[in-house]
C-alpha cells in the first residue's frame, strides 16, 4: 500500500508573461477567494518520485512523467494526498501501460480530455477518490456548455425536419383538393358532391334566407284573419274560401 499524491499547477505556459500573470490572479480569486476553481494542470504521484500526467503531442501517447512538482511548463501551486492504493507497483505499471495506449497525445482536448480527466481516470483505476471538483471545474463547465449548445442545435435540426415534413403534408393535401375540384368541374355526376365547390354551394344555400311571400298571398292571409275575427264576434258571418282551395 502506498499514498497517491496529487500535484497541482497554475497553467502558465501561454508564452506571454502578462497572460500568465492574469491566469495566476484568476486562480487566486476564483479558487482561494470564492472557492470555485481555476485553470490548473494536475499530475499523480504513486510509487516513486515521478508524477504522471497527460498532454498534447502529434504522435504517440500523451501520457508522460517528470519529477514530482518539477514540471517546467507550469507554475507549481500545491499538493494533496488523495488516498492510499492497494495496487502493487507491478499493477500500477500495468495500469500505466493501458492508459498509454488509451490516451494518445493527438486526442487531447482542453474541455473533454485534458490532464485533469486523465488523473481522474488514473485515480479511479488505483482505487482512490478522484480529484476535488474545483481542480477541473472550468473545463467541466465549458464541456457542459458545449453539450447544451450541441443539444440545442440538434433540437433546431429536428424542428426544421418537422416543419419540412408538415409542409410536404400540407402541399399534398392542397394538391389533392385542387385535383378534386378539377375533376368535379369536368364531370356532372353526383360524385362531385364531396368536392369543396359543391360543399361551398350547399352551405351557401343553407344559410341563405327563404324568399318572402308575394303581396297577393299576404293580402289573402290578412283577409282570412279578419273573417275569422268577425266570425268569432258574429257567428252568422259567412266564411270565404281561400283562393288556394278554390283552385283545387
Amino acid at each position: 500500500m502506498t499514498e497517491v499524491i496529487l500535484h497541482i499547477y497554475d497553467v502558465t505556459n501561454s508564452g506571454s508573461e502578462k497572460t500568465n500573470n492574469t491566469i495566476v490572479q484568476i486562480n487566486k480569486i476564483f479558487k482561494d477567494g470564492i472557492g470555485l476553481g481555476g485553470i490548473f494542470h494536475s499530475a499523480v504521484q504513486v510509487y516513486g518520485d515521478d508524477e504522471w500526467s497527460f498532454g498534447f503531442c502529434e504522435q504517440g501517447t500523451g501520457v508522460f512523467s517528470c519529477p514530482s512538482g518539477k514540471n517546467p511548463m507550469y507554475t507549481y501551486r500545491e499538493s494533496m494526498v488523495l488516498g492510499t492504493t492497494t495496487c502493487s507497483i507491478f499493477k500500477m505499471n500495468q495500469i500505466l501501460r493501458e492508459l498509454s495506449r488509451e490516451w494518445p497525445g493527438c486526442a487531447y482536448d482542453l474541455l473533454s480530455k485534458n490532464c485533469n480527466h486523465f488523473c481522474d481516470e488514473f485515480c479511479e483505476r488505483l482505487g482512490v477518490p478522484k480529484l476535488p471538483g474545483w481542480v477541473n471545474r472550468f473545463a467541466n463547465a465549458g464541456d457542459t456548455a458545449m453539450e447544451v449548445a450541441g443539444n440545442t442545435a440538434l433540437r433546431m435540426r429536428q424542428a426544421k425536419t418537422e416543419i419540412v415534413s408538415a409542409s410536404k403534408v400540407a402541399y399534398r393535401f392542397l394538391l389533392g383538393v385542387t385535383n378534386n375540384v378539377r375533376n368535379g368541374s369536368e364531370s356532372p355526376s353526383n360524385s362531385n358532391r364531396g368536392s369543396p365547390r359543391f360543399q361551398a354551394a350547399w352551405i351557401k344555400n343553407l344559410i341563405t334566407p327563404a324568399p318572402k311571400p308575394s303581396a297577393s298571398i299576404e293580402v289573402e292571409n290578412q283577409d282570412e284573419v279578419k273573417l275569422q275575427k268577425q266570425q268569432q264576434e258574429d257567428p252568422k258571418t259567412p266564411l270565404r274560401q281561400s283562393s288556394s282551395s278554390l283552385d283545387s
